[in-house]
């Protein structure tokens, strides 16, 4: 047994316990502990008996290291926390975070010092440091919201909204000239009784001309210029098609009452025409249907479109699928006493051959059709003198209506 060895530990265990105890809170046990690691790594190279002398100074050692690093484990929370608290910017605080927690930081500095506990120790000090480490997260993860807080406000203020201004409004959208002259039409009629109907705008020849007494080789086909997809097929020219259409869809001789109304296309582009335009047609087919009746319907519509006192007058004129057939004028205004008229509308019986073509008997039923532009009739309600504004969006135009 080396008596001058044990002697020296010993001397060396008292002095390293009394600078323990000396130590304050605020005073690191790093040195301290370093120097303790050193005393029972030598303790645990001597022989058996020599560490059997030394069993009370390995005991008073072991405390001492635990003391030590439960002291320094309590002083690296408190200097975290006054840290953390104290921290004024995101890049200070992921600093903070990387001393305390980092791979050299100060909690693996003291968790190294673990290897010199006794088993039963280790764990006690391993739930301290875990602790320890959730406490800081914790005050990371607060004060990481904290300076979000700071800057939302920030930003709040530096965009803070007069509301003392007047308000942005909303500008909100209304019926076309167009089709509120449409709707005007159609109500009309539909108060009438009639039915509204629809066709397609690319259209088959057959429907467009054939139907309507207009064969291939018929001359009236040269008062529509047209636009013609294929031989057979084209944009329908106006929208008496829908007429035909319907009459094939009915039961033979069945009574009809529409109309129909819709974009037709020509090849015409001036102030008073359009290659696309809107229509609005007319059907009436029953036993016993008259020109009377046609008149009546049409008087009855126009006084209701333009007013009471609205003179009319009916023209003869010549469509190839009606007979007889007529063309309405209204008087707008008067010179002299002497009216002017202003044509606004087509009409007339509708033809036998057209009856035929569509499923029809003329001598068992008759019928009357008329059509008009709305274009024209939208011009007279509103007093718009060039049909070409209805078309190009602008919006001083259109916000008059």
């Amino acid at each position: 047994m080396d008596k001058k060895l044990i002697e020296e530990l010993t001397k060396k265990a008292e002095e390293l316990s009394g600078k323990t105890k000396q130590l304050g809170e605020s005073d690191s046990y790093s040195s301290v502990r370093a120097e303790i690691s050193d005393v029972l790594s030598k303790i645990k190279k001597l022989s058996d008996e020599e560490k059997n002398s030394l069993t009370d100074v390995a005991n008073e050692l072991h405390s001492n290291l635990l003391e030590s690093l439960k002291k320094d484990l309590n002083k690296m929370q408190n200097d975290a926390k006054l840290k953390i608290v104290k921290c004024i910017g995101e890049k200070e605080l992921q600093e903070i975070r990387i001393s305390f927690l980092g791979k050299k930081g100060k909690l693996t500095s003291i968790l190294r010092s673990m290897k010199d506990l006794r088993g039963g120790e280790r764990p006690v000090i391993g739930a301290i440091a875990n602790e320890v480490r959730e406490m800081i997260e914790s005050l990371e993860k607060n004060k990481v919201q904290e300076f979000k807080q700071q800057r939302l406000k920030a930003r709040i203020e530096k965009e803070t909204v007069d509301i003392t201004l007047p308000a942005r409004h909303h500008k909100i959208g209304h019926i076309h000239p167009l089709n509120k002259a449409m709707r005007l039409i159609m109500d009309t009629f539909i108060r009438m009784g009639y039915s509204v109907e629809e066709g397609p705008e690319i259209e088959k020849d057959y429907y467009n001309f054939y139907c309507l007494n207009l064969p291939k080789d018929h001359p009236a086909r040269d008062m529509q210029d047209s636009f013609y997809i294929t031989p057979d097929i084209l944009l329908r020219t106006h929208t008496s098609p829908v007429q035909a259409r319907t009459m094939q869809r009915h039961e033979p001789n069945s009574p009809i009452r529409m109309i129909a109304a819709g974009k037709v296309f020509r090849w015409d582009n001036d102030a008073t025409h359009s290659p696309v335009f809107h229509q609005v047609e007319g059907l009436v087919v029953d036993k016993g249907i008259s020109f009377a009746d046609l008149k009546g319907t049409l008087e009855v519509f126009l006084k209701n479109l333009f007013g009471s006192d609205t003179r009319i007058r009916f023209r003869a004129s010549y469509f190839p699928f009606t007979e007889p057939s007529a063309e309405v004028d209204i008087a707008f205004s008067t010179k002299n006493d002497e009216p002017d008229w202003l044509e606004i509308l087509g009409c007339g019986m509708v033809h036998p051959n057209v009856l035929r073509l569509n499923g029809y008997d003329p001598e068992k039923v008759s019928g009357f059709a008329f059509g008009m532009g709305i274009e024209r009739i939208a011009m007279l309600l509103y007093g718009i003198d060039d049909l070409r504004l209805f078309y190009e969006n602008d919006m001083r135009f259109l916000k008059q209506f």
